[in-house]
């Protein structure tokens, strides 16, 4: 079973202790969360249980186990008291609600969250009690268009080295690495991870966009530790080069690309079409761009992001690597 199976069950747990008025029985919660229903044998499901709730205990959970009423003893269910494991009432600024609703755009394509209201729809079936508004409600995948986010980010997570192909500005073909992530972060709408690079001896940052395929774990979790101190958004903010240091001249079709004809800086008719001076930052990101706009743009100038250009084409008509 894999890492996204396993944290995706505890948080389905989670959720269903969380979400019921009254305990929730064991059978019940068997029933009501898939990866217990796929067991193969009861003994299977209750290591699994055990494993899960102990999981969660190690982690702050305060998992509670609640006694029968009848007086001849035996287990009545489990549950969460909100109470035990809710923040208190807190007052956001008027730029905190401007974070927290980025936030919850970024996390508002789930993976987990329709799987936990399957698994509390069914608590509510079988009769469980009454279902409160609460974490359910969460969606809980962030998306994003790297290939490579949720590996980096599982592997910033369980401290697990990752190797993948990376293509610096400029260059023609990829270079491998090997890094230890110490973070994942986002500016001016780019994905960035940082970590050590095993490669180099070196810190360094990782624009996403130019990670080749897909990132892979290497090694066994928990191998490192994160250096005391680091600072990830100030590491990318310090590596990032400045908006507009670059200049491409694309030439439009006439009446398109009107997302090119806003960030140019000059537009001069010829003939066929627009020439458009364009500041930019990264060859990738304007190649993206570009690639996006099919026939309506060319790229006149420089080499480098027509060459980027020309190898998104490439791949996209399969005919060449990434």
């Amino acid at each position: 079973m894999s890492q996204k199976d396993r944290t995706e069950r505890l948080l389905n747990l989670l959720f269903a202790l969380m979400a019921s008025s009254r305990p929730v029985p064991k059978h019940v919660l068997r029933d009501a969360i898939e990866a217990y229903k796929d067991s193969p044998s009861e003994e299977a499901f209750e290591r699994m249980f055990e494993r899960d709730k102990d999981e969660l205990r190690s982690m702050g959970v305060p998992v509670e186990t609640v006694e029968g009423a009848d007086g001849v003893g035996g287990i009545e269910g489990y549950r969460v008291a909100a109470a035990d494991y809710a923040l208190p009432e807190v007052d956001f600024t008027a730029d905190e609600l401007a974070v927290l609703g980025l936030a919850a755009r970024v996390w508002e394509q789930a993976s987990l969250g329709p799987a936990a209201q399957r698994a509390v729809q069914k608590l509510e079936a079988l009769g469980s009690g009454a279902v409160v508004d609460g974490p359910v409600g969460i969606e809980t995948r962030i998306a994003t268009a790297e290939p490579s986010f949720p590996v980096l980010l599982e592997a910033v997570r369980t401290r697990r080295a990752v190797r993948f192909d990376y293509r610096k500005p400029g260059d023609d073909a990829p270079e491998g690495r090997e890094v230890q992530p110490w973070g994942v972060a986002s500016r001016r709408g780019h994905w960035y991870l940082v970590g050590h690079d095993v490669t180099r001896g070196a810190a360094r940052v990782f624009r996403l966009s130019r990670v080749v395929g897909t990132a892979s774990p290497v090694g066994e979790p928990g191998a490192y530790a994160v250096p005391d101190g680091i600072d990830v958004v100030g590491m990318i903010a310090a590596s990032a080069p400045r908006p507009g240091s670059l200049t491409a001249t694309v030439r439009v079709v006439p009446g398109r690309a009107h997302g090119l004809r806003r960030r140019a800086v000059s537009t001069t008719p010829d003939g066929s079409g627009d020439l458009l001076e364009v500041p930019y930052s990264d060859d990738e990101a304007l190649a993206a761009d570009v690639v996006g706009l099919g026939a309506a743009a060319v790229v006149l100038a420089p080499e480098s992001l027509r060459s980027a250009v020309v190898r998104r084409l490439t791949v996209a008509a399969g005919e060449g690597p990434a």
